[in-house]
């Protein structure tokens, strides 16, 4: 998830999960203490948080963001990784570095709502959840298990689809992540997105946040800040494919971040039972929460 993490002293590290609040952590990566700081963070009007279930477009968000600073030139941000310009803000020693660092402040987070600033609930800052289909968020975060180091090795795909299903992994369940951020967003300055509508139409998308965020770009500015934003471009761009991350936290020869980008990938792997259970264990739980998902690549087609 970082770059912070790569002394030696790490390499024989064990991560585990440790709950804390109703809610797993890290261990090594994350601590129940600094967690708990955060609610306390003085924030600013110009604050930005993107909030995600893992597996959810965090890392597209981050270029996104980056990129919309620089209006578009990509040069500017050669010298840095994007987890470094938009940096976790739950990790260990986050908080030296979110009080000195320059407005705007940009931080990126999978924790639930109850954890973050309280300033948030007055307006200040601005929020914008981006959310994914749960399907097609198991399915890559089943691969992201596969070769992640700081998180345990799945048995299987079936093994994993309990876990999550169970809600224990890091992120907890995908069904509360997403409604204890949506429940609160009429406190916050809040924009909602979808990991789909990007891949429908991303310019639309990034005008959406430009907007949101009041950041005024050239129409030429606004394609460069899409052309660099495509999942083709990020695959390739050190930057942004997170290639540079220590083997201590991720094994590169097991897997990418940046997998696929695609919808529906989940039909190639859940069974018709687990599909079956899914969608009522969906039913049942979002039926109070007005939000509908992309299942599907044909259905980004308009007829």
């Amino acid at each position: 998830m970082t770059e912070d993490f790569n002394h030696s002293s790490c390499a024989a590290f064990e991560y585990k999960l440790v709950l804390h609040r109703g809610f797993n952590l890290i261990s090594g990566i994350h601590s129940p203490e600094v967690v708990d700081q955060i609610h306390n963070f003085e924030i600013r009007d110009s604050d930005v948080f993107v909030i995600t279930y893992p597996k959810s477009g965090t890392i597209w968000l981050q270029q996104i963001l980056r990129l919309m600073e620089v209006k578009g030139d990509v040069t500017v941000t050669n010298d840095q990784l994007n987890s470094q310009r938009v940096p976790w803000i739950e990790l260990l020693d986050s908080e030296k570095q979110f009080v000195s660092a320059p407005s705007p402040r940009i931080h990126v987070s999978h924790l639930l709502y109850k954890f973050m600033p309280l300033g948030l609930k007055q307006k200040k800052g601005k929020v914008i959840y981006v959310a994914r289909n749960p399907k097609d968020v198991l399915v890559s975060y089943f691969h992201f298990h596969k070769y992640a180091n700081m998180l345990e090795t799945p048995k299987d795909f079936d093994a994993f689809f309990e876990k999550f299903m169970e809600g224990n992994v890091f992120g907890n369940c995908w069904f509360e992540h997403v409604k204890s951020w949506c429940s609160h967003k009429d406190e916050m300055n809040f924009l909602y997105i979808t990991y789909e509508e990007m891949i429908k139409d991303l310019r639309s998308v990034i005008e959406r946040i430009a907007l949101f965020l009041g950041r005024n770009l050239t129409p030429q500015q606004l394609n460069d800040v899409v052309e660099h934003s495509t999942f083709k471009n990020m695959k390739n761009n050190p930057q942004a494919n997170y290639q540079q991350v220590p083997v201590i936290l991720l094994n590169h020869q097991l897997g990418a971040f940046l997998r696929k980008g695609t919808v529906g990938d989940w039909k190639n792997y859940f069974t018709v039972a687990q599909n079956e259970r899914f969608d009522k264990v969906y039913q049942q739980k979002m039926k109070d929460v007005p939000l509908s998902f992309i299942w599907d690549m044909s259905e980004l087609v308009t007829p």
